[in-house]
């Protein structure tokens, strides 16, 4: 199977150059840095051991900040390298000043390239987080004999059945893991059906994650809301705006200066989205618009992508969309990191576990009509603190953080 893998990879490696310059000129791909997945390295190696984390994109690189920071503060450890293969991820790192810890791309899987990534770079340990599953790779660490940890690991039952197509290549990489780490009871299950040899579920390293920080003590937008209670709602899918809105109709004339902000997840449906809330009678604003809040404004619709930590730093409360109809709900962390109570729908199985682990933190209320989500955010709105959902959620982030790290530290 390694050698029909192999053959795809080669015919990929022939095509490569001009997806690649397809990608350059999309401004998907680094103009400057893209020879990095070539083994063309722009950052020389002198350290003698280093400790290697690979995460995909993003969310995967922003999962392990926390994990660089204790990283960065351990003497021990010389040098720390971080690769992913989008130019956001790398963009995104860019913006933390670490002093030991440097970025570049993760190199295409093939076997002569793994190979001189791996004699390059010398790692001591390779950490890949989340769902990287890389044959190759897998493969050159085991023959060098360097430790390799699947941290966060994330099996879908989707991926369990296309790997479980091919049982022997599959048990060949999953038996090279020394130790997975999985963000949940599904991917341990998997992971030992896979032939994954030691597994040990502690938690979802998400929970860990960092607060952004967006300065508004004095900022205008903090004083655009100031006088209002804002109740949000986000990542909402078609039907639950309106939801809202009824939720909102019935609540008005009961909470004071009561402001729902809406964060649609596909900013597209703007137009649709406002009609909705027009033809039951509500008064709405756009965000883009730019003007001053109106104060007979009963909607304010955020039509742009990347500001949702600025809501959820104004309020309290926080419905989750994708909840109230089939899709499978949204992630809850970022507004609860915020300290934000969560209300959401009864469809949550995409983060059942994540829900599950809020609950008993008594931070979740789950809602499946208009008089229960009126009656939480009636007695809710007023009188939570949210430094006390903040600060439960970050004492449960750091005991999942600290056990991993315990982990991770026996092969260092």
């Amino acid at each position: 199977m390694f050698v029909i893998y192999n053959f795809f990879l080669i015919i990929f490696l022939l095509v490569s150059p001009l997806i690649t310059l397809i990608r350059i000129f999309l401004g998907k791909e680094s103009q400057k840095r893209f020879k990095e997945k070539y083994g063309f390295y722009s950052k020389n190696n002198k350290a003698k051991e280093t400790i290697w984390i690979h995460g995909a994109s993003v969310g995967e690189i922003l999962s392990i900040i926390p994990i660089i920071r204790k990283f960065e503060s351990d003497k021990q450890i010389k040098r720390i390298l971080i690769t992913s293969s989008t130019t956001s991820s790398s963009h995104i790192f860019s913006k933390f000043k670490f002093r030991k810890t440097i970025h570049q791309f993760y190199p295409f899987d093939l076997n002569f390239l793994t190979k001189s990534f791996i004699n390059h770079w010398k790692p001591k340990l390779a950490i890949f987080v989340d769902s990287e599953i890389w044959p190759n790779m897998f493969n050159n660490l085991d023959k060098k004999k360097i430790p390799l940890i699947l941290l966060n690991a994330r099996i879908t039952k989707k991926s369990f059945n296309r790997w479980k197509y091919f049982p022997k290549f599959s048990k060949n990489i999953f038996q090279k893991i020394s130790i997975a780490l999985p963000q949940n009871m599904e991917s341990k299950k998997y992971l030992k059906l896979l032939g994954t040899k030691k597994v040990k579920f502690i938690g979802n390293l998400k929970f860990a994650g960092e607060t952004k920080k967006n300065n508004l003590t004095n900022s205008k937008f903090k004083q655009k809301f100031s006088k209002r209670v804002i109740f949000c709602a986000a990542s909402t899918h078609a039907g639950e705006e309106l939801f809202i809105g009824k939720v909102h109709k019935e609540l008005k004339s009961e909470i004071k200066n009561l402001i729902t902000v809406i964060i649609p997840r596909h900013i597209n449906r703007k137009k649709e989205i406002l009609d909705e809330l027009n033809s039951i009678g509500l008064n709405s604003q756009i965000h883009t618009s730019s003007k001053k809040l109106r104060k007979n404004t009963d909607i304010y619709l955020v039509d742009t992508y990347g500001e949702s930590s600025k809501f959820y730093s104004i309020s309290k409360l926080t419905f989750m969309g994708g909840s109230l109809i089939q899709h499978g709900g949204q992630n809850p962390l970022e507004p609860a990191r915020e300290g934000n109570y969560i209300l959401y729908g009864p469809h949550v199985d995409n983060f059942r576990e994540v829900y599950k682990m809020l609950g008993k933190l008594n931070i979740t209320t789950k809602i499946n009509s208009i008089k229960k989500m009126k009656y939480v955010v009636n007695k809710k709105i007023n009188f939570l603190q949210r430094n006390t959902v903040n600060k439960k959620l970050k004492h449960l982030g750091n005991k999942i953080l600290n056990k991993n790290l315990l982990e991770i530290r026996k092969f260092i």
